[in-house]
């Protein structure tokens, strides 16, 4: 299947199976449960998984893509698709033969899903600092100790990459590693059901692990791997999948005041909305942001797909100005319908509500560009 026939694919389960659970995902709070289950039988859930283990071989520029399509009618989704893409890539970046077994060909066949836990309690913004324990055992397992936050798919999913540093006498200072935990693990304890002011079905939950027991086979790429794994797979697949999923919040504002603007008419005058030249000129101005903002989305995921060492400066951009975007955009949007905008749980109501969070999800958008201005004076982009 080739990328046209692959995006093909994702509008049709996006107009269908997606866009019909999606008011419910917002207003119960519920993980999309048919939506994921739709992505997992057409195949797409093996999106980024490589072809050699049944997967469809995609990279950056096809999540983008695909986020987007979701992102356009169901947020919360996007972002939960979007999570189980990026712990896929990481899991498939060194993969070792047994992996492949037990990871990533149950993936593409549509049989497990998984996602990331990084973020911690008391580490912020600093995700790639974590302080879960991984004590090495003689028996050839590790013993996993600590606890994890807004672990998107959380209790849902089949497995989690999660974050570690070595505390055995032999491991070096900030030793990081990433280790594959599967659900069914002893010792894994989720805290209470996510209720957010907005990405409500993303099942975004607190995780303690006590002891968790794992094989030493799920040890992720060699001890000390994680920081890699951060900056080669995790921020380039993460910050696609937001930039894909906050564009699509942010066209889908567009197209809904875009609609209220050609359907909505003075009655004592019989204008159209569409008439007036300063709201013709308002659109534009949207129209314009997300479309730079599209362009600059794609070209980074191009860039990356093709190695050039030069796409991590789009790539870091690209979550940022997104943000922005899909807030501002949400919220002249708001403005430009009127009243009727305001009504609780209105279509603009969620969408502004989803896009929030695009500048507090970690990596920040303030974070962000601090990156970027480090790279760009050959400064040292992670602080100690």
């Amino acid at each position: 299947m080739n990328l046209e026939q692959i995006l093909r694919l994702v509008d049709e389960t996006t107009q269908t199976v997606i866009s019909e659970e999606a008011p419910r995902i917002d207003q119960e709070a519920q993980w999309p449960e048919q939506s994921m289950r739709a992505m997992q039988h057409n195949g797409l859930a093996g999106l980024v998984v490589p072809r050699e283990v049944g997967g469809m071989g995609q990279g950056l520029y096809a999540l983008a893509r695909t986020c987007e399509s979701i992102g356009r009618v169901s947020a919360s989704t996007g972002l939960c698709f979007g999570m189980h893409c990026v712990g896929a890539a990481v899991i498939a970046a060194k993969a070792t033969p047994k992996q492949q077994k037990d990871f990533l060909e149950p993936i593409a066949a549509g049989q497990h899903l998984t996602t990331l836990a990084l973020s911690e309690p008391g580490t912020g913004a600093h995700f790639y600092f974590p302080q879960t324990q991984l004590l090495v055992k003689p028996d050839e397992h590790y013993l996993i100790r600590g606890s994890k936050t807004f672990v998107t798919n959380g209790s849902k999913a089949d497995s989690y990459v999660v974050s570690t540093m070595g505390v055995d006498p032999d491991a070096t200072m900030h030793e990081f590693s990433c280790v594959v935990v599967e659900n069914d693990r002893d010792g894994l304890e989720w805290g209470p059901d996510w209720k957010g002011l907005g990405m409500r079905g993303n099942s975004s939950r607190s995780l303690t692990l006590n002891d968790v027991r794992v094989p030493a086979h799920n040890l992720l790429g060699a001890h000390g791997d994680q920081l890699w794994y951060v900056f080669q797979v995790v921020a380039p697949y993460f910050l696609t999948a937001m930039a894909g999923t906050y564009l699509g919040i942010a066209q889908a504002a567009f197209d809904n005041v875009r609609q209220h603007l050609m359907e909505r008419t003075h009655r004592h005058s019989g204008m159209s909305l569409a008439q007036l030249s300063l709201l013709q000129h308002r659109l534009g101005t949207l129209w314009a942001t997300i479309e730079r903002t599209r362009r600059l989305i794609y070209h980074a995921t191009e860039q990356g797909d093709a190695g050039d060492p030069a796409a991590v400066l789009p790539i870091l951009s690209a979550k940022a100005e997104v943000a922005h975007c899909a807030v501002n955009v949400v919220n002249e949007a708001m403005t430009l319908a009127g009243g009727i905008a305001y009504r609780d749980n209105s279509r603009l109501d969620v969408l502004l509500r989803d896009a929030r969070a695009a500048h507090v999800m970690a990596p920040t958008t303030d974070l962000l560009y601090t990156w970027l201005g480090r790279a760009l004076l050959d400064q040292p982009i992670l602080d100690s």
